[in-house]
């Protein structure tokens, strides 16, 4: 992306963005070329900007005030929950070209779209020899919702001037949401990591919109338009078109389904802000009830029902790939007591998941374990006994038993029952979505081909380096595509109420499952 390989190796993020500005914005002005705004100003898109207001480049100018708006179809539409999950929605897309007024039906029906609701373009320019594509600029488009019905089906459609979603002809393009229910009831969500662009990842999307999720988990890594992901820039092959193909790929799940991201060590973009996610504050609006919004975006909490689901940022805290190590000064982890104290304490919430990029525990060959997760958070899991904790960065999939202390404190074998309020935490790694895969060091032992091993050789990555260990709790592995399915089962008050989880292979057969069961409040 532009930054000498030696003067990567010792950058921070927020070095390797101050480097790419001064570079890139200088060689502009001195072209006479223009960049947007947000450029200029060194952030990554024009807050509250409409799309008449964005700043095309030099090369595209002529072609973006001449576009008919009725040749312009709106694409990658993906739904995010807002802070209240039961009253608040965010749906977002995006355009390829400059339009005018951009905006959003919605009704409680698709012959009814009265409602019209502005919409705001956040506009991402990418300079050449910013990666490997050349100038062009990104236009997303987001409609945030408010004061909605909780348990409601709502019915919408994307458009702008020239292009309205409520003509007959368009009626194919509306999609639907349903708002979160203001009391408990069974659901099912999906999760899953490192998912990129490929037939696997589309494999995946459909068998997941086949499970019906109410909403699904990314644990990061998600386009992959910087494929090194070493939070260095140098030769990267960083190119943020792929992005384009990524949010077209998952549409036909994400604009009916709110897909909740949280960010890896593959989606820091050094180009577009100092942290590395201006990038994605472009194209995704999540919750901003996070611990500082203006440093890590993809941290925060929302409520489904009895579960309540929070979002780490282990970029934060990671020794294995250090470019953001230390950037909350420790104020996320201070968040994230915060959290686990309040929903402990909270009458009508049962579970707590927590879903990241970086593993706590695994034994793959290529990343294994982080030892600043473990530092810095495991403890947490288990003074807040957190019913399950999601991760991904390791492309496989890989189930732990019940772990305290760092140690086996409960086997826990395909189709057993763990009691966190007793025993322990279960991590599962479901970093296997669609990029290619990585190896562990023990056979395959997933349902219906068990190979147990209770001595398994991995590491984990430290402030020092590598420190090779040995593990007992590596219990289930598959080295093939896959997904997570978590069915949620309300109970009674003093009844135990239940995390139905299963591992599903891109093949649809199942390689996995385990209850989590609590007393419910």
């Amino acid at each position: 992306m532009g930054v000498p390989e030696q003067l990567a190796d010792r950058m921070s993020m927020a070095e390797q963005h101050e480097y790419l500005r001064a570079k890139f914005s200088r060689r502009n002005l001195m072209r006479g070329g223009a960049v947007t705004l947000g450029a200029v100003a060194g952030g990554a898109f024009v807050p509250g900007a409409v799309a008449q207001a964005a700043v095309p480049t030099r090369r595209t100018s002529p072609a973006t005030e001449q576009v008919d708006g009725s040749l312009v179809a709106p694409f990658g539409r993906h739904l995010a929950y807002g802070n209240d999950p039961r009253t608040e929605m965010t749906v977002s897309w995006q355009v390829p070209v400059a339009v005018k007024k951009p905006f959003i039906r919605i009704g409680a029906h698709p012959w009814d779209l009265s409602r019209k609701i502005e919409a705001e373009v956040r506009t991402l320019y990418t300079p050449a020899g910013v990666g490997a594509s050349g100038d062009h600029t990104q236009y997303y488009v987001h409609a945030k919702l408010t004061h909605l019905r909780p348990g409601r089906t709502y019915y919408y459609g994307v458009g702008h001037q020239g292009f309205d979603p409520a003509q007959p002809h368009l009626l194919g393009t509306l999609g639907t949401f349903t708002t979160a229910p203001d009391r408990k009831e069974p659901f099912t969500f999906t999760a899953f990591g490192d998912q990129g662009v490929s037939y696997h990842g589309l494999a995946n999307d459909s068998l997941i919109l086949g499970q019906n999720p109410t909403f699904h988990l990314h644990a990061g890594d998600i386009a992959y338009a910087d494929p090194a992901g070493a939070g260095k820039t140098a030769d990267s092959g960083f190119d943020s078109r792929v992005w384009d193909q990524f949010l077209a790929q998952t549409e036909s799940v994400a604009k009916s389904v709110p897909w909740m991201v949280s960010y890896g060590n593959h989606d820091m973009e050094a180009w577009y802000s100092p942290n590395g996610y201006g990038g994605e504050e472009a194209r995704f609006t999540l919750p901003d009830n996070g611990p500082d919004k203006a440093h890590l975006p993809g941290v925060y909490s929302f409520v489904h029902g009895n579960t309540a689901i929070i979002s780490l940022d282990p970029n934060d805290v990671s020794f294995e790939i250090p470019a953001n190590l230390g950037i909350s000064g420790g104020t996320q982890t201070t968040w994230f007591e915060a959290q686990l104290k309040k929903y402990r304490a909270a009458k009508d919430i049962d579970f707590i998941v927590v879903f990241f990029h970086h593993c706590a525990y695994c034994t793959s060959t290529s990343h294994a374990s982080e030892g600043g997760v473990r530092q810095e958070w495991v403890p947490l899991f288990e003074k807040y006994t957190v019913d399950l904790v999601i991760n991904g960065h390791n492309h496989q999939y890989e189930r732990t038993d019940v772990i305290k202390g760092n140690k086996v404190a409960k086997k826990l074998a395909i189709g057993d029952t763990a009691y966190p309020e007793t025993e322990g935490v279960v991590y599962v790694t479901a970093g296997a979505a669609g990029r290619s895969l990585y190896a562990f060091s023990a056979p395959d032992s997933y349902e219906g081909h068990l190979n147990e091993r209770d001595a398994v050789a991995s590491f984990v990555n430290t402030k020092d380096g590598k420190v090779d260990e040995t593990v007992a709790w590596s219990r289930v592995r598959y080295l093939n595509y896959s997904f997570l399915r978590v069915d949620v089962e309300p109970a009674p008050r003093g009844h135990y109420a239940k995390l139905k989880v299963s591992g599903i292979a891109e093949t649809g057969d199942r390689i996995d499952h385990f209850t989590v069961a609590r007393r419910a409040k």
